[in-house]
């Protein structure tokens, strides 16, 4: 236990090192944020503040003109909810696969970011929920998984999106479980490091084409640029024959795939690299262009180079893509919903974004569920918060993390909470 402490009053001692965030984080929203000059740190500064759970009868706060219930609890990490078309709730439970510690700095943040309730195993499995006579009950649907995340229903085929491999299953309406054992789809990049094992899911239109989120191996190439094979990238794969390609690049850890309804183009939001300041480098949404690149390692935010990532890549810096829209320096979204349901009618066009929060930044940032008005089929304004109080006001504890984000038929929306282990519902209050 003394090693513990120890580990964690360094990682503490080093962060003072940091002088904090010195811009306003909402200079780093929108289209042009304030980026100042990079920082250079023997270890990244950290601030984690403490895990608790949540007490009875306490959850998060809302917005005016909403309602929030608990749905779900005693889950092992929730992280990703699918509304099924009978109004079932499947939820994927995961929590990563072990991985070596290849750097000092590596140790100190496991640590650090254990004592915020971001440990323990996750479920390696996916839960159906289901409302009967307005109590929710819960069933294991299938089981032994390989940390799956991204989830997406086709016909009657339902696909998942393992740390290291695409996999189907066939699905019948109304069934509660599902022990057909999987078959492979393709393989995803996966191995000993799978520095972010992640893998988000989205099917086109038709459902003939799958799109997979794959977040880099590294913060900025320090493994090798070799374990970056295909990762940093959104996938697409054949859904017929498992043949796959690189749609987008240079994508740090894009996650949260949707189609925005205006204009019909993929989206995504992406977590941005670390260990340069509290001030850099902005997580963003954006949209993802067929064969774009966006700068990772080599360039953030259109053509501002990174010196740490060698050797350098000027061809690749000069074609680099601006993201769309800023959300302020490591809040981590990790969840993308546009809504288009009646039941809450202020935020119908726009998007929610599930901000797990940061670990190296501060103050801290993030820990929150907000919306952004799109008009014209682009992001518009400031950020709202929906969805607080996952953070207490003194930044000292944390009770949840929200993750994923989905539309119930009722037009409520579903928050997956990865530290909390619950299900949270947000509606109107009328």
């Amino acid at each position: 236990m003394k090693y513990v402490l120890s580990a964690i009053t360094l990682a503490m001692l080093l962060s003072a090192c940091d002088d904090g965030a010195l811009i306003d984080p909402q200079k780093q929203i929108g289209a042009n944020p304030e980026l100042p000059q990079a920082q250079n740190f023997f270890m990244p500064p950290m601030q984690v503040p403490e895990g608790t759970p949540w007490k009875a009868g306490e959850m998060p706060k809302v917005a005016d003109g909403l309602k929030i219930e608990k749905i779900a609890d005693r889950l092992q990490h929730p992280r990703q909810v699918l509304v099924l078309p009978n109004n079932d709730v499947l939820v994927a439970e995961s929590n990563g696969t072990p991985k070596p510690t290849t750097a000092p700095k590596q140790l100190i943040m496991g640590l650090v970011q254990k004592a915020s309730g971001k440990g323990g195993e996750g479920g390696n499995r996916i839960t159906l929920l289901r409302n009967v006579n307005g109590k929710w009950e819960q069933h294991r649907f299938i089981e032994n998984l390989t940390a799956p995340f991204g989830m997406q229903l086709v016909g009657n085929t339902l696909y998942v999106a393992n740390a290291d491999s695409l996999v189907k299953f066939p699905y019948e309406t109304g069934q509660t479980e599902i022990r057909t054992p999987p078959v492979e789809v393709t393989e995803l990049p996966g191995g000993p490091i799978n520095h972010h094992w992640t893998k988000s899911l989205l099917a086109s239109p038709d459902g003939s084409k799958l799109y997979v989120g794959v977040g880099s191996n590294s913060n900025v190439t320090e493994n090798g640029i070799g374990e970056e094979y295909r990762r940093a990238a959104v996938l697409e794969v054949d859904a017929a024959s498992g043949a796959s390609r690189i749609y987008a690049s240079g994508l740090r850890n894009p996650t949260g795939l949707q189609w925005e309804p205006q204009s019909g183009k993929l989206w995504a939001v992406v977590n941005e690299r670390d260990e340069i300041g509290s001030d850099l480098v902005p997580d963003y949404m954006t949209s993802v262009q067929d064969k774009g690149f966006y700068g990772w390692p080599y360039s953030y935010y259109g053509q501002h180079v990174d010196e740490r990532a060698q050797p350098q890549r000027p061809d690749l810096v000069e074609k680099a893509i601006k993201p769309d829209y800023a959300l302020s320096s490591h809040v981590a979204p990790l969840g993308l919903l546009f809504y288009g349901a009646d039941n809450m009618p202020q935020y119908r066009g726009g998007a929610f974004i599930s901000e797990h929060g940061s670990w190296n930044r501060t103050p801290l940032n993030g820990y929150q569920v907000v919306w952004v008005k799109f008009e014209d089929g682009k992001p518009v304004g400031q950020p709202q918060p929906v969805v607080t109080g996952f953070l207490t006001d003194d930044q000292k504890q944390v009770r949840g993390l929200p993750v994923g984000l989905a539309t119930d038929q009722q037009g409520g929306v579903l928050i997956a909470d990865d530290a909390g282990n619950a299900i949270w519902r947000i509606s109107s209050a009328r």
